[in-house]
């Protein structure tokens, strides 16, 4: 926003710092538990980047709404609504997330599940930052343009007679903004105005919804289709690039060599004498009779 007053970018930053802080309470417990740190849990950051922000806008577009609705209400009525709207879906996405990268930690590989253990306790952590940290900040910012104070400096905006003759750019960064208009709350959101008036309706429709539920449907028995299909392994193939030397070798090694099975080592794991003959004839009875 072009307002010294409304512009949100702590907001924002704050954000991205809860999500950074479920990351490293996340990664702080596992390490704790002893739970081994492969490099693939380097990936995790990311995926809790992702949600975290997702939350964050979803919070704070409840909260713009609830605004909007109650100019004269109090902050704790506000704050009541807004999670009223926003924690019902954050909850959801949480879960679901969760529940699949709990699920993940069954497999046999224990890389992988290393990766689930960390990433599914990081979106606990994160909703739980979400619903608390973040919360608080959203507060904060409210009663900071409550109180006409600059974003960057949080000291009062003044409001000078001669704003008229200013420059747009002085007007946003030191008065309010390019429009001088007070902080009030702003218009909806034309993203919202479309969906409320054309998407809603549009799929609310008696035969929109039925040919919803048979989408589903066809959706639903081909997701349990491909659940009966699914085999747990690794190609090792997949690992190289197409044109590499290693496809063709693993192709003509499954073509030609795969009936053999894996190999078999014999490994003596104590001294022996190899100088004296009788020992080397005995070890060379023992490969023959494994053979």
């Amino acid at each position: 926003r072009l307002s010294c007053i409304r512009n949100n970018i702590w907001l924002a930053c704050c954000g991205v710092v809860s999500a950074g802080l479920a990351v490293l309470s996340s990664f702080g417990l596992m390490l704790f538990c002893g739970v081994p740190f492969v490099v693939t849990v380097a990936n995790a950051p990311f995926l809790i980047l992702g949600v975290g922000v997702d939350d964050m806008f979803i919070m704070i577009a409840s909260w713009e709404q609830s605004s909007r609705k109650k100019e004269k209400s109090n902050v704790k009525s506000l704050l009541a609504e807004t999670y009223a709207e926003a924690a019902l879906s954050v909850t959801i996405t949480t879960l679901t997330d969760v529940l699949a990268f709990f699920i993940g930690t069954w497999t046999a590989f224990p890389s992988v599940r290393s990766f689930c253990l960390y990433t599914g306790t990081a979106f606990v952590f994160c909703y739980v930052y979400t619903m608390t940290f973040f919360g608080a900040i959203v507060v904060l910012n409210h009663k900071r343009e409550q109180g006409n104070r600059h974003w960057l400096t949080c000291m009062p905006v003044r409001v000078e007679e001669n704003q008229a003759e200013k420059s747009c750019l002085y007007n946003a960064c030191c008065i309010g903004s390019c429009s001088r208009q007070s902080s009030q709350a702003e218009s909806e959101h034309p993203m919202s105005i479309f969906f409320k008036k054309y998407y809603g309706p549009f799929f609310t429709n008696k035969w929109i919804k039925l040919l919803v539920v048979v989408l589903y449907g066809a959706y639903l028995g081909g997701s349990i289709y491909g659940c009966t299909q699914i085999r747990e392994g690794i190609d090792l193939r997949n690992l190289a690039s197409d044109d590499s030397y290693i496809v063709p070798y693993y192709d003509d090694d499954d073509k030609y060599f795969s009936a053999y099975g894996p190999r078999v080592m014999a490994v003596i794991t104590e001294s022996v004498d190899y100088w004296n003959e009788t020992v080397r004839l005995g070890i060379e009875n023992c490969t023959q009779n494994l053979e």
